[in-house]
């Protein structure tokens, strides 16, 4: 069995700019350093074994495994994440959405070299990171995964099998489409252990680390299948109020995440 985390961003309070996406609803997935660093201590004192760090390991996983991934492609991917996981001889998956390297937020390619030369994984996160990806025409779809895994190929010099899908949006031609540009394991968001495969494709879920969640909880995600089970139906629920609010379920959202993080630069 294998369990995947997901984290963002490491960013402090009042600084949620500084690295990745802006605005409330990607300050709510943005750590502080210390909460970070408790969270990791935390899951070094349960973890049996390092995290899993290839597309190779993770098609392989036999028995309990787990592995720590990390979306966007932000600055602090560089200046935060990668010395704590390295500090504990442990290595991450980032996944960069290609069209943001180099803005002032995010990681610049001679950064993602420097992740990839240190033993970390790269994976695509799409070109644009479109707000519904799974809503994107089919030749948007190859597109995005297409432009994104030459890019980063060209960075780190060699093929891209990885990635994780934008906002989770998730379907299964968003995966075949992938498929086109040579991925071989995709993670979306859904919290769950359970695997499958599409075109070739091993597609993944992963479990959702937030802002203000306990190291404790980080730790029973991995430990405690009651708790992984409150996440994936708290997910179900909330992935039918998007489906039938649409709109009003996203307005909503944005205001009591604006209020939450009124702070955010």
């Amino acid at each position: 069995m294998l369990i995947n985390l997901l984290y963002h961003d490491i960013t402090a309070v009042g600084r949620e700019s500084t690295s990745g996406f802006p605005g409330p609803g990607a300050a709510r997935y943005k750590l502080t350093p210390d909460e970070f660093r408790i969270h990791l201590d935390h899951i070094a004192s349960v973890a049996r074994t390092p995290p899993v760090a290839s597309a190779e390991a993770v098609r392989s996983v036999g028995g309990p495994a787990w592995a720590i991934t990390f979306d966007d492609g932000g600055l602090s991917a560089i200046t935060e994440i990668a010395d704590q996981l390295e500090h504990r001889g442990w290595r991450g998956w980032f996944f960069i959405a290609t069209n943001y390297l180099g803005q002032p937020a995010f990681c610049s390619p001679d950064q993602i070299r420097e992740l990839h030369r240190r033993g970390h994984i790269i994976g695509s996160h799409s070109h644009t990171h479109p707000d519904r990806i799974s809503q994107c025409s089919w030749d948007q779809m190859v597109d995005e995964w297409g432009q994104s895994c030459r890019v980063l190929s060209g960075i780190i010099g060699q093929p891209i099998e990885t990635a994780s899908v934008p906002g989770g949006f998730y379907s299964r031609d968003v995966a075949r489409a992938a498929s086109q540009a040579g991925i071989r394991v995709l993670f979306n968001s859904e919290p769950t252990t359970s695997a499958f495969a599409v075109d070739g494709i091993l597609v993944l879920g992963r479990y959702n680390i937030y802002r203000g969640m306990s190291a404790a909880d980080a730790v029973a995600l991995m430990n405690s299948p009651l708790r992984r089970w409150r996440q994936a139906a708290f997910w179900n629920l909330k992935k039918i109020a998007k489906t039938f609010a649409g709109p009003v379920y996203k307005a909503v959202r944005h205001r009591i995440l604006a209020r939450e993080y009124a702070n955010d630069e």
